[in-house]
């Protein structure tokens, strides 16, 4: 039996990171990405810490963005 769809198919480009647009793996969207595959964030642009938390799926997550917190993925800042 084959099933057909009648609604129109709507490709939704999982391949790279919907903040910088750095490529981003089918497993990295599966695993960390939103519900669609899709990564908000990823290793280019976030933090590991951050991503395991759900930053990658698009969830607000309580430590500190790397791209506008001083330091290093959150941290203070180097002397």
């Amino acid at each position: 039996m084959v099933c057909v769809s009648l609604t129109a198919w709507s490709h939704v480009d999982t391949s790279t990171c919907l903040h910088c647009d750095a490529h981003v793996t089918p497993r990295f969207g599966r695993v960390f990405g939103d519900d669609r595959d899709r990564a908000h964030r990823c290793p280019e642009c976030d933090s590991h810490r951050r991503l395991s938390r759900g930053s990658a799926a698009g969830v607000d997550v309580p430590i500190p963005d790397p791209e506008i917190a001083a330091g290093r993925h959150g941290g203070e800042p180097d002397v």
